[in-house]
């Protein structure tokens, strides 16, 4: 399957990509990983990329495409892939419709995980993260730690990344609303769109975006 993954900050879109794209076989594309891995490899649009980014600036929806475009070709996403953080505006949309045109296939379905937005600020802005080691991970809400601001794990301090103060969360939720949620009613036009809810348990919201991909095929 052919799947564009949406939905704002919080709404555990890297999560619920990463065991998706395991359930399906497919591979999971994630904008972040592509940057990564061609600016690590120093790759031609790696380099421009990091120029970009150096420079403060972002980077440009063709050097993004065509990372994308270079990824898709690679002989793992032949079956299919799951694309996570691209496209990320109606721009960047149109020209994943022009390249899968190209190559003669097309999207099966775009996951739209809803989460109602107090919800997603309270999630992100509640984390806290251990200074020795940034994989324990706990919550003011839905996961304390035994002791206030101490690590359960290895005594570290747990603190509050700057980005998830609520009043950044609150921000990068307006840039997606700005730029991101329009390529859902892009997709809604085509009849893609299925929308997942995205509250509760990991394991719940996996099996309900697999059932309604499910459907999504048996209609097709």
């Amino acid at each position: 399957m052919r799947i564009v993954l949406v939905g704002p900050p919080g709404a555990g879109k890297g999560t619920q990509a990463t065991r998706l794209a395991e359930k399906l076989r497919v591979p999971h594309i994630s904008t972040g990983d592509l940057f990564r891995a061609n600016i690590s490899q120093q790759t031609e649009l790696g380099k421009l990329a990091k120029s970009y980014m150096d420079a403060g600036n972002l980077v440009p929806d063709e050097v993004t495409i065509a990372m994308a475009k270079d990824r898709m070709e690679q002989p793992d996403a032949e079956r299919g892939f799951l694309l996570d953080g691209f496209p990320r505006n109606v721009s960047q949309a149109e020209a994943l419709d022009e390249l899968l045109t190209i190559e003669g296939i097309k999207l099966d379905a775009v996951l739209d995980l809803e989460a109602p937005e107090e919800e997603v600020v309270k999630r992100i802005a509640g984390r806290r993260i251990c200074r020795n080691d940034s994989s324990h991970v706990f919550h003011v809400t839905y996961k304390k730690a035994a002791k206030e601001g101490v690590c359960d794990v290895c005594g570290g301090e747990l603190y509050q990344r700057d980005d998830d103060s609520e009043e950044t969360v609150r921000t990068r939720l307006e840039v997606y609303h700005t730029q991101t949620e329009p390529i859902i009613d892009y997709y809604k036009a085509q009849g893609l769109v299925v929308t997942i809810e995205a509250m509760g348990p990991v394991e719940e919201v996996t099996a309900r975006a697999l059932a309604a991909l499910k459907r999504e095929g048996d209609d097709q």
